[in-house]
């Protein structure tokens, strides 16, 4: 009798663990997912520019790592991140700087967005109502099967690949009668 009701207890006390939110988790039969909000990294180690390693100070913060409050103000504002002074460029990026060309103007954006305005101008509401269908892209599409063959033929008989007719698909012929408008 002894013999058979200590694995009837053992399987009862397990069975009353499952039931129970605590005697499960005391049993470590559930997980518990670490709060996100409460998780900090650290940052990378890293080795100093001149190889030396410096003992670090009893005590010390670790001088990459950034305090709660930085590291808030880093996620909420990354621009405030990027304010920090820059190191100044090397010799080769100056050199690469210098060769790309002259800077850009100052206000390029504002003229890309103002051209792209032109290709599809404000339409008022008589306007889409009258014409409620939006109208075809700009352009001819080109057949590239077509276009592949010819540049293959033009590039084997050794002609410039602007010589020939290009291929492009036609469009369908409107329908007419009673359901043209469609």
């Amino acid at each position: 009798m002894k013999n058979s009701a200590l694995p009837i207890l053992i399987l009862t006390v397990v069975a009353l663990a499952g039931c129970s939110g605590d005697v499960s988790r005391s049993f470590g039969l559930t997980r518990d997912a670490p709060d996100e909000f409460t998780v900090t990294t650290r940052a990378p180690l890293s080795i100093p520019p001149d190889y030396t390693l410096r003992p670090p100070q009893p005590g010390a913060g670790r001088p990459q790592e950034l305090s709660a409050q930085q590291s808030a103000e880093t996620a909420l504002v990354p621009e405030a991140a990027l304010a920090h002074p820059v190191s100044a460029d090397s010799a080769g990026q100056q050199a690469l700087l210098a060769a790309s060309g002259p800077a850009a103007p100052t206000d390029i954006r504002d003229k890309i967005n103002a051209e792209q305005g032109l290709d599809a101008p404000h339409r008022g509401l008589t306007e889409r109502l009258m014409f409620w269908k939006d109208a075809p892209p700009p352009g001819t599409p080109l057949d590239p099967t077509g276009e592949s063959k010819r540049l293959r033929e033009d590039a084997a008989l050794g002609q410039s690949p602007t010589v020939g007719q290009t291929p492009i698909i036609q469009d369908k012929k409107p329908s007419s009668g009673w359901f043209g408008w469609f």
